[in-house]
């Protein structure tokens, strides 16, 4: 499944970039993390608890940063496994300023395994969509608060 959209972020470019790399930033906005933990060079281990349709899980996984370009775009790679499946994410984020904030474009591909690709797509689509708006929107409180 292909993901793509885009954010606009009331910081400037290297704050975001810098942020969206800070571990006790992203296990503070993404919905569901329970943990974060540097596990290597751009390298993180996660424990993630997933609510689909009828489903609640708990996912281990792997999160990787690759393809730097400060400021301007990175690579994150997420793997994780647990009792109802897999699902794997590979997304690329561009950073691009735009007035006083910064404009994240990203595109990215997703699959999924085991019984939670039985939802069907159009179902893990709209909650991809849902997770990442909640990201973002959470992203861009921490960011503002942290002023």
């Amino acid at each position: 499944m292909l993901i793509k959209g885009t954010y606009l972020v009331a910081a400037d470019k290297e704050d975001c970039y810098q942020s969206l790399q800070n571990p006790s930033i992203l296990e503070n906005c993404m919905p569901g993390c329970q943990e974060l933990i540097k596990i290597g060079e751009d390298e993180y281990e996660m424990k993630m608890k997933m609510m689909l349709a009828s489903m609640s899980a708990l996912f281990n996984g792997k999160v990787k940063i690759s393809d730097q370009s400060f400021p301007s775009s990175f690579r994150l790679i997420v793997e994780g496994i647990g009792k109802v499946g897999f699902l794997k994410g590979d997304g690329l984020l561009k950073l691009t300023t735009q007035g006083p904030g910064t404009l994240v474009d990203y595109t990215g591909e997703i699959q999924v395994g085991g019984t939670i690709s039985s939802v069907g797509n159009r179902l893990l689509d709209t909650t991809s969509r849902m997770l990442i708006k909640r990201f973002f929107s959470k992203f861009s409180t921490v960011l503002q608060e942290s002023r």
